[in-house]
């Protein structure tokens, strides 16, 4: 009897390999997932220049970034959350990216300036509490989108966006998924800058509502300013967004190159060139080589290159090994080291990092006395707007309030 069950069990297996005969290992993989928000739309223009406005210029980068995902990975699944001039509600382009369990949420934007003034460049941000009024005023403009929704106060719990008050919610925000989002939001950032040949504004946090209810690493990209007119008809321009969403595509690749070499130890990812506009098939890779790359800024050209080797690297704090809380200030993020005589440093000396989930983190003057860091940050506020106070102990990193608590004691 035990014979005959063994024999009906194994022509059920072999049945069944009958009737899903062609699906492979892939049948069991999930697809990565990537939702693609273009900003505004519908009834709701976003920033309005003076020959465009806001909504189709996302639309235009988010589309063409879509695409050139679906042509360069065919195992990533790209869903819009709206894919033509719709409006759709701040909460539910949060809501489509949950439901699908995505991967990565991007959403694509267009800054502005208020009263004629111009800037230019590109920005990225993550969800955080926004720690100068610039910022602020960014997550503002962003999540005022909610006043064209008719029930708004029910349906954010009252959120006013234009309340400095009702950003306080983002202040002890705990974010799981901000170590991937700071990381993508970086590597987004040095494809404007080496590969786009932007003005490259930084990678920033701010309280942005459509950030804050996605629950995957997420980032929010500013492609450039509207209300200034050379950019504007920038942004406007094939090579623009070509150029544009070529950039973020490249960011993407190497994240998820990345994630797949975490996982698997490799990848099929391929990373096309900085001057490839088609995405020809390349010889599978399987073997990863690292190389940290150091920016050298050529001041006779003012455009930033890239060389292998490190001109007087920043020093790696050091390791404590013994109870004294430190505090520090972190001024900056990079995907790859910095030099010390880094533009992006101000001519800041004593700078050291720290690395975590493969971001180096800058920080600058290291002290057991809050009051010093907190004095020294307000020393530095005009060159680095979103420095903040970290602490360490016994070599780790620590809560900053449980820090800032344990001084108080001592002072007391």
């Amino acid at each position: 009897m035990e014979l005959r069950r063994l024999n009906i069990l194994h022509r059920l297996i072999f049945l069944c390999l009958l009737v899903f005969p062609l699906h492979g290992s892939k049948a069991w993989a999930k697809d990565f997932v990537v939702v693609i928000d273009a900003g505004h739309g519908g009834h709701d223009p976003g920033a309005v220049g003076r020959i465009s406005k806001e909504k189709n210029i996302n639309l235009k980068v988010a589309l063409r970034l879509g695409n050139l995902i679906k042509q360069s990975s065919d195992d990533v699944k790209v869903i819009y959350t709206r894919s033509k001039d719709v409006f759709i509600p701040l909460d539910r382009r949060a809501e489509i990216a949950n439901e699908a369990n995505a991967d990565l949420f991007i959403s694509i934007h267009t800054n502005a300036l208020a009263k004629n003034k111009t800037a230019t460049g590109a920005s990225t941000w993550t969800l955080g509490l926004a720690k100068s009024d610039a910022n602020l005023e960014v997550a503002k403009r962003e999540n005022s989108v909610i006043l064209y929704e008719s029930d708004y106060k029910t349906r954010y719990a009252g959120f006013n966006p234009n309340s400095a008050e009702s950003y306080i919610i983002f202040e002890f925000m705990q974010d799981k998924y901000m170590e991937q989002s700071v990381h993508l939001a970086s590597l987004v950032q040095k494809q404007f800058r080496h590969s786009c040949k932007r003005v490259d504004r930084g990678v920033h946090q701010a309280g942005f509502l459509v950030l804050k209810a996605s629950a995957m690493p997420s980032i929010l990209v500013e492609l450039g300013f509207i209300s200034t007119p050379e950019e504007e008809r920038y942004l406007n321009t094939e090579e623009g967004t070509n150029n544009l969403a070529r950039g973020i595509h490249r960011a993407f690749l190497t994240y998820k190159r990345e994630h797949e070499i975490r996982l698997t130890g490799a990848s099929r990812t391929i990373i096309p060139a900085d001057n490839e506009d088609s995405l020809q098939p390349k010889q599978e890779t399987t073997q990863v080589a690292v190389y940290e790359e150091v920016e050298k800024n050529d001041s006779s050209t003012g455009i930033s290159q890239l060389t292998a080797e490190v001109s007087r690297p920043i020093v790696a704090e050091s390791a404590t090994n013994d109870n004294i809380i430190t505090f520090k200030i972190q001024i900056l993020t990079s995907s790859s080291p910095l030099s010390k005589n880094d533009k992006r440093l101000k001519g800041l000396k004593d700078v050291e990092y720290y690395k975590e989930g493969g971001i180096f983190k800058y920080t600058y003057g290291a002290s057991p006395d809050y009051n010093k860091v907190l004095r020294t940050r307000r020393n530095i506020a005009a060159q680095f707007k979103d420095a903040f106070i970290i602490a360490f102990q016994n070599g780790e990193k620590m809560n900053i309030h449980t820090a800032i608590n344990e001084f108080k004691k001592k002072k007391n």
